[in-house]
């Protein structure tokens, strides 16, 4: 049996998504696969020659402690769930994502192999997408309290493009743009994905904090003026920052609703949004910026930081001419893929 799912890019909503504002996302066609065999024992045995690492535990020897990693977390997670184990199995893990790099390489893995432990279990069960993608969130984020949104274990979990939104309950909208072709850039930068998210996210939480001391009833998706005369500077420009950031969403959300939306507006709100994550959120860096630019000059339509920021990689949307962005990237020592929108977690038996 194979099991894989796609890494993602997400278009609109970066930072935002754990504060519940919406996002929307791509699933993108660079997957990570897993294949796997059953055991006689109960011993779980996963092969990463990807990372020249591998990794081995007995099921149930630490399901009612502390997950270790996201292996034994995701476990812990299905039998929380009534699923049981009497056999073990060995995996072998391949990814074409690039790893600890914004592209989702650790949901996409979080989300296939919760995938997978639905297939392996003594019952096996047919988790619909959500529930792939809830407890998938569950087991990588609740499980060890990161600060990380929903976004990518939802946009793996579902595949191509989709429109989430977390509060106040989880709304899921499908798209089905004709958006073409993408180029994703890795600029090789090693990033702090913990840390950044942290700051980012801690920072506004508290002036949302405060906002709310002032007004109970104040929501960030709600359109109505707010009164931010007491926030310092650096608080109001963070705060608006983050209302620019939800309208910039606000006003691509009808253009991607359509068949066919125009390219060269989706392009323009791409580079918007990236001004704000770059000059505010402060999660650019000068290469990732060179190889935005390097994109531009050779005729991308747009483009943005994916991902945490800090390092890690970039995408510039370029329906027409991908071939000739993606070389424009590698001068400027960025490694590059062409991209498209791709299917979410499947099965495949081999």
């Amino acid at each position: 049996m194979e099991v894989s799912s796609p890494g993602r890019i997400c278009l609109f909503g970066e930072h935002q998504d754990y504060l519940g504002l919406p996002v929307i996302a791509m699933a993108m066609n660079l997957r990570l696969k897993i294949h796997v065999q059953k055991r006689k024992d109960k011993k779980i045995i996963i092969d990463l020659p990807d990372i020249g690492e591998s990794k081995s535990y007995i099921i149930n020897d630490t399901i009612n402690k502390k997950p270790k990693n996201i292996f034994t977390s995701g476990m812990k997670v299905c039998i929380e769930e009534g699923l049981t184990y009497s056999r073990g199995f060995e995996v072998i893990i391949h990814s074409k994502i690039p790893i600890k790099a914004g592209a989702s390489s650790s949901s996409a893995l979080m989300v296939t192999w919760i995938n997978l432990l639905s297939q392996m279990a003594d019952n096996p069960i047919e988790w619909n997408n959500e529930k792939i993608a809830q407890l998938s969130y569950q087991s990588e984020v609740t499980e060890f309290n990161l600060p990380g949104g929903m976004m990518d274990q939802y946009s793996s979990a579902f595949g191509n493009f989709i429109y989430l939104q977390s509060l106040p309950k989880i709304n899921i909208q499908t798209l089905n743009p004709n958006l073409g072709f993408f180029v994703l850039g890795d600029s090789c930068e090693p990033k702090d994905t913990i840390s950044i998210l942290k700051r980012c996210r801690d920072m506004r939480l508290n002036i949302i904090r405060k906002l709310k001391k002032r007004d109970p009833n104040f929501d960030l998706n709600n359109q109505d003026p707010v009164d931010i005369t007491f926030l310092s500077k650096d608080e109001k420009n963070i705060f608006n920052a983050t209302i620019n950031n939800r309208d910039i969403l606000s006003k691509a959300l009808p253009e991607l609703k359509k068949d066919n939306p125009d390219s060269y507006f989706i392009g323009k709100c791409l580079l918007e949004h990236h001004e704000i994550l770059r000059d505010v959120l402060d999660v650019s860096t000068v290469k990732i910026d060179n190889m935005l630019d390097a994109a531009l000059d050779a005729g991308a339509l747009g483009g943005k930081i994916t991902g945490s920021g800090g390092g890690g990689c970039m995408f510039a949307y370029a329906p027409d001419n991908p071939e000739i962005v993606a070389e424009a990237i590698e001068k400027v020592g960025g490694k590059s893929f062409i991209i498209n929108s791709d299917v979410g977690t499947l099965i495949k038996e081999t």
